[in-house]
């Protein structure tokens, strides 16, 4: 059976930055989740495409070829790492993501990755859904605003001027819409870990989630 780590929270709690640095202490390929929600609301929102328009959102899912390389999501052949992470695409990522459709399809796709390679996911509902036969499961989380200041210093450095009031105001709307989703919502798994971040450094979240990895493998 494949080493398979799964790590779940709300946005902003720094998910994709430790579940990076675990893979690569332990060898595994870091699958975003949410990284490919993300460039489903991309394209369709660039084809002017609701989220209540299932038929069109299943075309277009069909169309997309996704993977990972060195932490970048390529669709059809193109880094668009960059454009995913748009706070235009953060906006509007959790009504495409809610879609029943669009989760099974999803799903599907990742627990593929899942049963070929040995992985460490992240995501809403890896240890609940995805992965449910994890190994290990980890659930990150820290409050809405220190989350928001962490996504608001990430948004500046990358020179994309905004409001920490807006970004903070955009977190708890989508902590809301992820949590009270009627399809998969955001909820920790009952054999899960739960690790609050808001206090830790990235290297002390890494070094716990590692002394619980190492207990398993």
């Amino acid at each position: 059976m494949k080493l398979n780590v799964a790590i779940d929270g709300p946005a902003g709690a720094g998910k994709s930055t430790i579940a990076k640095l675990v893979g690569k202490r332990y060898n595994l390929m870091y699958i975003n989740t949410g990284a490919m929600y993300r460039a489903v609301t991309l394209v369709s929102l660039e084809k002017q495409v609701s989220y209540d328009d299932v038929p069109k959102l299943m075309e277009i899912i069909e169309e997309m070829e996704m993977h990972f390389e060195n932490d970048n999501l390529y669709l059809n052949g193109k880094n668009v790492q960059e454009e995913i992470n748009t706070p235009y695409i953060s906006k509007n990522v959790s009504n495409y993501a809610a879609v029943l459709e669009v989760r099974k399809k999803m799903v599907f796709i990742q627990q593929q990755m899942g049963q070929k390679y040995n992985v460490i996911m992240d995501g809403r509902d890896i240890g609940t859904v995805v992965l449910k036969n994890a190994q290990i499961k980890f659930f990150l989380t820290a409050s809405s605003e220190e989350r928001a200041k962490r996504r608001h210093k990430e948004l500046i450095d990358k020179g994309i001027n905004v409001l920490y009031e807006d970004v903070l105001n955009d977190i708890i709307r989508r902590d809301d819409i992820d949590s009270n989703r009627k399809v998969d919502p955001l909820r920790m798994a009952e054999d899960a870990i739960l690790v609050d971040c808001s206090y830790l450094s990235i290297e002390e979240v890494v070094n716990l989630l590692s002394s619980h990895i190492d207990k398993v493998i």
